[in-house]
């Protein structure tokens, strides 16, 4: 190989532009400056700042009765180590194993001992030619439905590629992880998911994915607020009665007005784009308030679509229903007890909740099906107007459609989706125009790639007139055109601002990559650092600033980057691959080797990385297996011209 080709490889190989991807569970928000009017609440804990989390095993000390039924629901269960006690999963050979055909890797789970570890692996011509074996930390789900898993690399969370459907008694891919869009063991479990599958974590706030402290399981303040202010007037005042009136210093949910109760449980039943109002975070809704008050929930709207529903979209589609819309007092606990699983409620209780409305009292409006026809289903209202249905985002799972209606079964035949409708608010009637551009941003960047719902964004964002509504929508008009890719557009609202003043970590992340696309490294620095400072517990934030830096030759600073990166996280694979191309250029072939083999052992189809090696192996006399390693990249990434030339010249 020529040195001068050689030579040029070298300078270009980490400069390569890594952009991040654009999905992440939460948006980050900036501080609310409106001086909106708080609201009031007579429940103490709801607004109080003093009040704060008591933990489970505190309320347990006065409600063990409650307390033990409770840890038996599936919100009890919703979290827990990963123990034979607390997997549903099957590990027998016939059922444990899990082919990715698109990306080609398998996936065993099995236990040692009593440590569980999925082992992800590749065949190529009868050997095992990839194994990553990764130990799971946590289960996630009460087994009703799912078990998923999630590792700890010290401290960060991430989802393992695989799932356990209970109701089909299989394993299969993660949700989302179909199709080829399998993140393997990279997706971030971020506080929007972690704040619903369980109970408030310590989490660190410069961070998107790092915690220091998990409960295990939902617990009894998500529904009735911070205990503390309770626990203390318990301890120096006499009981209240609670058959005379409320003991107002702790919210009693079946006391609240019925929005306010349905408010409770939407917080995490009504999955959906969730938007943050400014200044607000998922820890901020406390029982008591209204959801709109700290988020607002959007779902897309289809025509032809009454039988498409997500898992966790039960009070949007309660909602829906002319029980709700016409009664003015349904609400999730005119069904349901909190404190009693499903699995030991009996029906009649649900019968019943029917009855009370549907039942032979005069004036009310009882069913018109025939006695015979009614027979069939053991008079049972919800088998008929409440059936199971399957959800579009988790494969493998019916639950209950919380859509009542008249003949469920008529309104889904020969149902196909004809047009997209907009996007809806389910818990505020009139979210303003920026939060509303913000959920059309949410909905792309999630689900569904369409220009159509960037130009609804820009709409939206055009609105908005009043000055203090222009200078909030700096970040949203920067994000849309981040996605649109006009990064002269970012530069030209950059040109205006100074990065100390940004608060946004998202926000100077796109600014830095817009001046990097458009190869002006000295001017997007700043700007990543910005980021950095703000998310400095952010590994990939902080990867790109060194990208940046090696991009502007400072290779020392970039070192000291990566290794910071590689110290909070050892699997980043980016990092590794970069660490070793230092190594490469300071002639330390042993260091520069490790970094690289760790990098592929990670992600033995990392485009960079495979060319780095490629690199390492020819410059150590190594041809043949620099030829390999190209010849596997051009398989995995038939355009990368600088693969094709380099394999051109190792022919000659």
């Amino acid at each position: 190989m020529p040195s001068h080709l050689l030579r040029k490889i070298l300078l270009t190989l980490a400069l390569f532009a890594i952009t991040l991807p654009v999905f992440f569970c939460n948006t980050p928000t900036t501080k609310n400056d409106d001086g909106d009017a708080q609201e009031t609440s007579k429940w103490k804990n709801v607004y109080d700042t003093a009040a704060h989390y008591v933990g489970m095993q505190t309320c347990r000390g006065c409600h063990e009765p409650i307390y033990q039924t409770f840890i038996q629901t599936g919100m009890g269960q919703s979290f827990g180590f990963a123990t034979k006690q607390k997997s549903a999963a099957d590990f027998s050979p016939a059922h444990a194993l899990v082919y990715d055909s698109v990306l080609d890797y398998y996936y065993k789970p099995y236990w040692v001992d009593d440590s569980f570890y999925i082992m992800e692996f590749r065949v190529a011509d009868g050997d095992t030619v990839h194994k990553q074996i990764q130990r799971v930390d946590y289960v996630v789900g009460s087994g009703q439905h799912t078990n998923s898993h999630i590792f700890d690399v010290n401290g960060y969370l991430y989802q393992a590629p695989i799932t356990f459907y209970t109701q089909k008694h299989r394993w299969d891919l993660a949700p989302g992880f179909e199709k080829g869009a399998s993140t393997r063991f990279q997706r971030m479990i971020q506080i929007e998911c972690m704040s619903c599958h369980n109970g408030y974590p310590d989490f660190v706030a410069n961070s998107q994915n790092k915690y220091t402290l998990l409960k295990t399981g939902i617990d009894c303040e998500r529904c009735h607020g911070p205990g503390s202010i309770h626990v203390l007037e318990r301890q120096t005042n006499a009981q209240v009665d609670t058959s005379k009136g409320p003991d107002y210093s702790i919210v009693n949910p079946r006391r609240l007005s019925t929005e306010l109760q349905n408010n409770v449980c939407q917080r995490c039943h009504l999955q959906g784009i969730t938007v943050l109002n400014d200044g607000k975070t998922f820890f901020d809704f406390h029982p008591g308030m209204k959801l709109s008050e700290v988020m607002n929930v959007f779902m897309p709207e289809y025509e032809g679509a009454q039988d498409k529903m997500i898992m966790a979209s039960h009070v949007e589609r309660m909602k829906k229903s002319r029980c709700f819309v016409e009664s003015g007092k349904m609400s999730c606990i005119t069904c349901h007890n909190p404190h009693v699983s499903v699995k030991f409620t009996p029906r009649d209780q649900y019968l019943n909740a029917c009855q009370s409305c549907h039942g032979t009292a005069a004036g009310q409006q009882q069913c018109t099906e025939t006695a015979q026809v009614r027979a069939t289903k053991n008079n049972d209202c919800v088998a008929c107007h409440m059936p199971h249905n399957s959800s579009i985002d988790i494969p493998h799972v019916a639950v209950t459609d919380h859509f009542i209606r008249k003949r469920p079964a008529a309104d889904t035949v020969s149902k196909k989706i004809t047009a997209f409708l907009g996007m809806k608010c389910f818990n505020n009637n009139n979210p303003d125009a920026i939060t509303t551009a913000r959920g059309y941003l949410e909905f792309y960047e999630r689900y569904a790639q369409s220009k159509e719902l960037l130009d609804s964004a820009l709409l939206y964002l055009g609105r908005q007139s009043n000055i203090e509504a222009t200078k909030k929508q700096n970040r949203d008009y920067i994000r849309v055109y981040y996605l649109l890719k006009d990064y002269q557009k970012i530069t030209g609202y950059a040109a205006q601002l100074h990065p100390p003043v940004i608060n946004d970590a998202w926000t100077a992340y796109r600014i830095g990559e817009a001046y990097y696309q458009l190869q002006k490294p000295d001017s997007a620095l700043p700007w990543y650092q910005r980021a950095t400072e703000i998310w400095k517990y952010s590994p990939d934030f902080e990867n790109k600033y060194g990208i940046c830096l090696l991009a502007l030759n400072k290779i020392p600073e970039a070192q000291k980057v990566f290794e910071f990166v590689t110290s909070e996280n050892p699997n980043h694979i980016s990092a590794n691959t970069n660490l070793g191309y230092i190594y490469m250029q300071q002639g330390n072939n042993t260091m520069a080797y490790d970094y690289l083999k760790r990098a592929d052992g990670l992600d033995p189809d990392y485009e960079q990385n495979l060319l780095n090696m490629a690199v390492w192996y020819h410059s150590n006399g190594k041809s043949e297996l620099a030829r390999k390693q190209l010849e596997h990249l051009l398989k995995k990434h038939p355009a990368n011209e600088r693969a094709k030339a380099m394999l051109l010249d190792l022919a000659q």
